[in-house]
């Protein structure tokens, strides 16, 4: 595995079925060529398109063998898929799923993305930009058999450039010019016939001032909508990294003081389903479409959800395990100092060594004390006991690589912990930088800890952590 700012690479063997279950990938690319950057530094912009060109010219066997990977996934994809299908127009009962999935997914890609990116246009069809971002992979199999001879021919492939463009190559070249550029190269190399409207393979290219990447997108709809999810709110895989930071046990107590449509629990509790979940908010509105994803996902059994304010919780002190919640933020709302009395009300019903999670904005952060808080980790992740979802914070981190917790601390910063605390007896673990599209915000965890021990002892927080 491999990760850089909001891409992660792996080599896998698996079918389409294994892959689907990603819970940490908003999209799902075959990897066809990465490269460094473009410098657009050069006075000369055909050079740079040239160069861009040689993405296809240099290495066309690369191409090849990803398109017939691409072909024989699909094509092992759809053998498995045969055997299944009975009853009464099953063909017709699958192409109304992936309708009512691909009107979803609508919702979910804007909140995705965090810039557009343009589909060239052979001819100037007036179509809209196509979106898309996530992770890439590369399945590692035998090289591509004469792509040739045999089945499809290439020259019968229509294809559909999509690209995203930002940093320095953003500024410098529109993504459809550069599509363009793409397209062409292709037309000329390979006699593929260009299909802006129902084209059969699509090519996706992203250019930054990190990488060029070029890829095949592996579903049409993304892996972060959830088949189980009925209306989107929280991100998807936002909600599923911040259940899994929480390290939920079998039988414990978990709350969501201010649950919205519910995404944080139905993704924890679809991951963990043996634990007893609480749902609460103060909006009417919000409780009845959570109520509505919980039956469309067979979990109105499993979550209870509560009308209260958060401030107001009808809840015993110490008598929850674990608070998982994304503080709303944004123009509609504007929490100021409100944010520690908030945290006040879930410090006191949480347990001893219990655990919260929260999704802060960068002002609610702030007001918190920022990374001050953290004494020996500073806002550039941490080591997580679930390696997937510490690959997914990582790539998303913006502020640097992810660093560990080093004995060589001592007891010294065990007792900086309590000290640096703004609110009570929350004592912050770790803390990372997230991108939810146009804004960030960052996923903070906090372990509660009981009375001030004895010099020479060492605080049950670190024995967790």
């Amino acid at each position: 595995v491999e990760y850089i700012s909001g891409k992660v690479f792996f080599t896998t063997c698996s079918d389409l079925n294994m892959l689907k279950k990603l819970k940490s990938a908003e999209r799902l690319f075959l990897l066809i060529t990465k490269r460094l950057p473009f410098t657009v530094s050069s006075p000369s912009k055909g050079k740079i398109l040239s160069e861009m060109q040689r993405l296809v010219n240099d290495d066309p066997g690369s191409w090849l063998e990803a398109v017939s990977h691409w072909k024989s996934l699909l094509e092992h994809d759809a053998k498995k898929d045969r055997p299944a299908e009975g009853g009464a127009n099953p063909r017709k009962r699958k192409v109304e799923d992936e309708v009512i999935v691909a009107k979803k997914s609508k919702v979910e890609e804007m909140q995705v993305l965090e810039e557009n990116h343009g589909a060239w246009e052979p001819e100037k069809h007036a179509e809209g930009p196509q979106k898309q971002r996530g992770s890439i992979t590369r399945t590692e199999s035998p090289q591509a058999k004469g792509f040739h001879s045999g089945g499809e021919k290439v020259g019968d492939l229509t294809f559909r450039v999509s690209c995203r463009c930002s940093g320095a190559v953003g500024k410098a070249f529109p993504a459809q010019e550069v599509g363009r550029v793409l397209g062409i190269a292709l037309m000329k190399q390979f006699g593929w016939q260009a299909d802006l409207r129902n084209p059969g393979l699509e090519i996706f290219m992203h250019l930054n001032d990190i990488y060029s990447v070029v890829g095949i997108p592996m579903f049409r709809v993304p892996l972060a909508s959830r088949t189980y999810i009925r209306t989107a709110g929280l991100r998807s895989t936002i909600a599923w990294a911040m259940a899994s930071l929480a390290e939920i046990k079998a039988g414990a107590f978990v709350l969501d003081p201010m649950c919205g449509l519910g995404t944080i629990l139905l993704e924890a509790a679809n991951e963990w389903p043996d634990v007893y979940y609480v749902g609460a908010d103060v909006s009417k509105s919000q409780l009845h479409g959570a109520y509505d994803n919980l039956k469309a996902a067979s979990l109105a059994d499993k979550i209870e959800l509560l009308q209260v304010s958060v401030v107001e919780l009808p809840l015993p002190s110490e008598s929850v395990d674990i608070i998982i919640s994304d503080i709303p933020f944004g123009k509609k709302f504007k929490l100021g100092n409100d944010i520690k009395i908030i945290l006040q009300e879930m410090e006191r019903v949480l347990c001893v060594d219990g655990t919260i999670v929260l999704l802060l904005s960068e002002d609610h952060h702030r007001r918190l004390g920022g990374c001050r808080d953290v004494a020996p980790l500073n806002c550039k992740g941490s080591h997580s006991t679930d390696p997937e979802v510490k690959t997914l914070l990582s790539a998303e981190d913006k502020v640097g690589t992810s660093e560990t917790m080093s004995s060589a601390h001592g007891a010294s910063n065990q007792e900086d912990l309590y000290q640096v605390s703004p609110f009570g007896s929350l004592v912050p673990v770790e803390c990372f930088r997230v991108s939810l599209g146009k804004t960030d915000a960052f996923i903070c965890k906090y372990k509660k800890a009981g009375a001030p021990q004895p010099p020479g002892e060492s605080p049950r927080l670190h024995e967790a952590s």
